[in-house]
């Protein structure tokens, strides 16, 4: 269901289940609370307990988030452009959304402190963690590049 689920959510292929796993959410989460998320399919509004771990977003049905918890979507924040208060777009208080290339999602905070914590919150993560991809993929091109060079101190 989560594969079903990441498809509808941002096209194309799920994140690798291993990936999924290699994340304890149930243990020390950045920042852990209750949010109202609006549906993707039927449009209602359900409230999910949340939990950024390590560069992703968990929700889940419950707060009894243990290992044996199988979370019913994740989102990883290096896929998000923005996150910002959305009151005016919902005409509801203490809205903000997370924007991907492909959508928007919506969610309701309990008070406008708690919604500035998780729009802090996800911002810096996903500063932190597009930070460490786009590294990664300058380290990569760079020592592929270097492997590429032909030495001319070998002829």
């Amino acid at each position: 269901m989560a594969a079903s689920l990441w498809r509808s959510v941002f096209g194309g292929s799920a994140a690798p289940v291993e990936e999924e796993e290699r994340v304890a959410f149930w243990s020390s989460p950045e920042r852990a609370g209750w949010l109202t998320k609006q549906g993707e399919y039927i449009k209602t509004w359900r409230r999910r307990w949340f939990v950024l771990k390590q560069g992703k977003l968990f929700w889940f049905k419950d707060s009894t988030v243990t290992r044996a918890s199988t979370p019913r979507g994740v989102i990883p924040v290096a896929s998000c452009l923005t996150v910002k208060g959305a009151e005016d777009v919902l005409n509801r208080a203490f809205a903000f959304e997370i924007s991907t290339r492909g959508e928007t999602m919506y969610f309701i905070a309990d008070s406008e402190k708690e919604k500035e914590e998780w729009i802090n919150s996800i911002g810096r993560s996903i500063v932190q963690h597009s930070r460490s991809l786009a590294d990664a993929e300058v380290v990569d091109y760079d020592s592929t590049k270097r492997s590429a060079k032909p030495s001319s101190s070998d002829d």
